[in-house]
């Protein structure tokens, strides 16, 4: 009698077609957030805007009697400047791969050149990283020489909402405050915050339908790899004080002839010679921070829209429920009141 033999996997493996997914799998594209959160100003007609900035109050006084003088008073202006600067990428890719792949490559690469201009433009702002030497100090570093850090103490209710916290920094300044730009890591440590009866202080859309808030505040975390978590917690401000202007919006270009050089000089590619094609990504902004005089501050050295809530040197957090607690019921006036 014959024998029975079930037919394996293995042996049908040159009749089994793979399934191919038509979509590249790839992280979501994060575009800058900073410039999301300013206010962009008219776009540039040169290189320079030059606006004026007041510098000096109007006094008024009374005045004694039917005869007495009316007192004289002036008014001053100074001019700030922003200056376009230039940032820009290329890759190049040999045409035989453009030709055999079967993806738009030029498709891929496009959005994520703009998120690695982002990435560069946030870096600036926030931190001052590789900035221009025209373009003026971080929002890190410019708080800083205000005095607006806070650094931790781990009771962050109280560092972020107490009167010496950094929401109160920018108050004092003569500033109301409307965002905060956090790193991605304070989701769970702001998660870790209760009330007396074990509820969470501060509440997160989970599934992102909504845009999340920290006392009424529009709250961003962002993850294209700018923020530095070593240097800022979190960093809150009125963003309307910080503006940005666009030169020339991202611009693209194709290549087919021409030479790709090193920091160096060094021809690394000659697109002619070596059957390649490149693409060229530019885009030209300049931003700066108005800080007008204004009422509760005088001195611009002391005077900044932001402030920046600085990590411990050790880097940990700690939480007790007692102590949230303690400092919800001072800020409110009852145990209850969620933020």
């Amino acid at each position: 009698m014959a024998e029975t033999v079930a037919i394996l996997r293995e042996q049908t493996q040159a009749l089994t077609r793979t399934q191919q997914m038509e979509e590249i799998i790839q992280s979501t594209i994060e575009n800058s957030i900073a410039l999301k959160a300013m206010t962009r100003l008219p776009n540039m007609a040169s290189n320079v805007i030059e606006y004026p900035i007041m510098d000096n109050y109007p006094m008024a006084g009374f005045v004694e009697g039917d005869n007495g003088l009316k007192m004289t008073t002036n008014m001053q202006w100074k001019s700030k400047k922003l200056h376009a600067e230039e940032i820009a990428a290329i890759v190049a890719i040999p045409d035989n791969v453009v030709a055999d792949a079967s993806y738009d490559i030029w498709a891929q690469i496009k959005p994520r050149l703009v998120e690695a201009a982002g990435r560069v433009i946030d870096q600036a702002i926030f931190f001052g990283v590789n900035k221009p030497d025209s373009w003026r100090d971080g929002i890190l570093q410019s708080a800083t020489t205000a005095g607006n850090v806070v650094t931790s103490t781990g009771d962050m209710y109280k560092d972020i909402f107490g009167i010496d916290g950094v929401i109160a920094k920018v108050e004092e300044d003569g500033y109301f405050p409307d965002q905060m730009i956090a790193a991605i890591n304070m989701r769970a440590k702001l998660r870790e915050l209760r009330d007396t009866v074990n509820r969470p202080l501060f509440l997160e859309d989970m599934k992102n339908t909504t845009p999340y808030t920290l006392n009424g505040m529009a709250m961003q975390f962002p993850r294209n790899g700018a923020f530095d978590a070593t240097k800022a917690n979190l960093i809150v401000g009125d963003f309307k004080q910080a503006v940005y202007a666009i030169r020339q919006d991202v611009t693209f270009d194709v290549f087919d002839s021409g030479v790709v050089s090193d920091s160096n000089g060094k021809v690394i590619y000659n697109l002619m010679q070596n059957d390649m094609k490149a693409i060229r990504m530019v885009i030209r902004l300049g931003w700066d921070i108005f800080n007008p005089l204004n009422a509760l501050q005088s001195d611009e050295t002391k005077r900044f829209p932001f402030a920046v809530y600085a990590p411990a040197a050790a880097g940990v957090e700690t939480f007790t429920t007692e102590k949230v607690a303690k400092l919800s019921k001072g800020s409110k006036g009852k145990e209850d009141d969620t933020v």
